[in-house]
């Protein structure tokens, strides 16, 4: 892939003033797009946007909870103001969990799923005109938890698992209309510090450890999608976990669910052994 391949053309990017979403944008950049960030969060996103625009890069952000429907068009449309078009959207927004569902109160679940779901969709449904007129690629942001149900992971899980129908129908409904439609399952990934996720009440807790091999970092992630976009590929499966677990899943659904249910119990021993 050219180094410029997306000169003059602009991405668009949710919840991109951190993470993986800063990461992509940063590295949409680097490869010549300009680009819109977005998130809710005004001084992330602006402390964000000077740190790309300091670097020569074309960059601007709009403040937008892409939940809202009207938000979104808003997003859409401020894009298409500032930029004149929209070639790529990397519908990143998301929130995550850590909690067992019996545990959940159910409005926490709820929030989840719609965060993993209805934000992309809505999202989506925004920018499709725009990307109709440009050819474009629509990427969504897809999990493991996307291909197999994790354990303290079930809004979550089942959020991601919708995102691959959506993914699938609109590639099929889109394809008259040149627009390229991309999934990126992406797996553990090395955060940033202020990173957190809802527990079972719906409060902020940080992200529990996990061992160094099994992460990949922000920059990696970051490029695959660029990646996925840029060769207009259907999906791209991250990590060595990840392509286990997809291989697995594909030979004996049985098999990894076994595998996931030994993990499990493996980190249940873990955590009762250090609250010892």
């Amino acid at each position: 892939m050219s180094a410029k391949h997306f000169t003059n053309k602009t991405v668009l990017i949710t919840g991109s003033g951190s993470g993986i979403g800063k990461a992509t944008a940063l590295a949409f950049c680097q490869a010549g797009a300009s680009v819109m960030l977005n998130g809710r969060n005004a001084e992330k996103l602006e402390r964000t946007c000077a740190e790309f625009q300091a670097m020569g890069y074309h960059a601007r952000y709009t403040v937008a909870d892409v939940l809202d429907y009207t938000q979104c068009q808003r997003l859409v449309q401020e894009t298409l103001d500032q930029f004149g078009r929209i070639d790529t959207l990397v519908a990143n927004a998301g929130s995550s969990m850590q909690a067992e569902f019996t545990r959940m109160n159910p409005h926490v679940f709820r929030q989840v799923l719609d965060s993993n779901i209805l934000s992309p969709a809505f999202t989506a449904h925004a920018a499709i005109p725009a990307l109709r007129e440009t050819g474009g690629s629509l990427i969504f942001i897809g999990s493991l938890s996307g291909m197999i149900g994790l354990p303290t992971g079930s809004a979550y899980s089942a959020g991601k698992m919708a995102l691959t129908a959506l993914a699938q129908t609109l590639r099929v409904e889109l394809h008259k209309d040149g627009v390229h439609v991309g999934i990126a399952y992406v797996g553990f990934t090395q955060n940033d510090p202020e990173k957190r996720v809802f527990n079972a009440e719906g409060n902020l807790v940080p992200v529990a450890e996990r061992r160094a091999w099994m992460q990949q970092s922000q920059e990696q992630v970051a490029n695959a999608i660029v990646r996925l976009a840029a060769r207009r590929s259907k999906r791209v499966i991250l990590s060595p976990l990840g392509k286990i677990l997809y291989t697995l899943n594909a030979i004996s659904p049985s098999l990894a669910e076994h595998g996931v249910q030994w993990s499990y119990k493996k980190m249940e021993r873990m955590y009762k052994s250090s609250d010892e």
